[in-house]
């Protein structure tokens, strides 16, 4: 009996085998977890050279976290302004390295018939997100943006935009969105205000422009302001959301004659927002023929061979 307890005692116990595999299974699980991370960077790395559509949600999510953190960075320096246009210079300068970090080149034409001394509304194409680089290129002194309401909501991107000075407009509510308008071109005239407007009111990668709205051509003729249309360049050598690809490449900028509005009326709007969207229309088939914007548009009364065109030339709405 003696004997087969000690024999008994001897043996290990179940509960200390379990133990020790468990031991050595963690720590040959930590080692794995370790090379893993070691590696992934590495991985990561050959996939972004190897796959565009990698590459493409890589630059994407990088554009989306930029925002954030510049936004939720600046917008306490902002606050001790409190609310006011001139917080657009910090958003500007945040947003301006981004054509760097991405290798877009930016040309811009024209950019004298932003020169005004007063209030002018500018309505531009709506492409992309990456229309963001294209107006902070160009947005001139005390201009804001017109924006749907919901960015109001985006946590510290809508507080910053706020701060900016930004307006903001409901696009459902038909009756909200005459009241900022309203609002809007009295503070114009009264600030010194210039709004910047994206008529198409969404995005449109198409080879040509979506219908306009009329909103930006019922406030500058309230306001009785100039119309600056500028048109940015197609994207399609460089930028795809639908092939999934953001490679570098060069972008044009274009800003068109000014068009008046002095002396027109409500019942004007009509003609005068098809006859701006026709400009900017052929601006952009001109633009998208030379080389996807790569080539300078001549405009009447404008040398080709000058990189800006020769002064600003006042449109007509009619």
């Amino acid at each position: 009996m003696l004997l087969i307890h000690l024999a008994r005692s001897r043996q290990p116990r179940p509960l200390a085998v379990l133990s020790r595999l468990w031991a050595e299974l963690q720590g040959g699980t930590m080692d794995l977890l370790l090379h893993g991370l070691l590696l992934l960077p590495l991985a990561a790395l050959l996939l972004y050279r190897c796959s565009p559509s990698f590459q493409y949600l890589c630059k994407v999510a990088f554009f989306n976290c930029w925002i954030v953190a510049m936004a939720t960075l600046l917008s306490p320096f902002a606050a001790f302004r409190g609310r006011s246009v001139e917080n657009m210079k910090l958003l500007r300068s945040a947003l301006l390295p981004l054509k760097r970090f991405y290798g877009i080149r930016m040309r811009v034409r024209g950019s004298e018939r932003l020169q005004l001394q007063g209030p002018f509304v500018i309505v531009c194409n709506h492409q992309a997100s990456l229309d963001l680089m294209g107006m902070v290129e160009v947005i001139p002194e005390r201009c804001v943006p017109i924006a749907k309401r919901e960015l109001l909501y985006l946590g510290t991107v809508g507080w910053a935009c706020w701060l900016s000075g930004i307006i903001f407009i409901e696009r459902r509510r038909r009756d909200a969105a005459i009241g900022v308008i309203s609002r809007t071109a009295s503070t114009m005239r009264r600030e010194n205000l210039r709004v910047w407007v994206f008529p198409e009111g969404t995005r449109n990668p198409g080879k040509s422009m979506l219908p306009f709205k009329r909103g930006a051509f019922h406030l500058a003729v309230q306001a009785q302001v100039p119309i600056v249309p500028i048109v940015i360049s197609p994207y399609w050598d460089f930028f795809s959301s639908k092939e999934k690809r953001f490679t570098s490449g060069t972008c044009t900028i274009q800003v068109l004659p000014r068009v008046e509005t002095r002396g027109l009326s409500p019942k004007d709007v009509p003609e005068l927002t098809e006859s701006v969207r026709q400009a900017m229309v052929e601006a952009l088939a001109e633009m998208s023929k030379s080389d996807h914007g790569d080539q300078p548009l001549q405009q009447p009364g404008e040398d080709r061979d000058s990189p800006q065109g020769q002064g600003d030339t006042a449109g007509s709405s009619k």
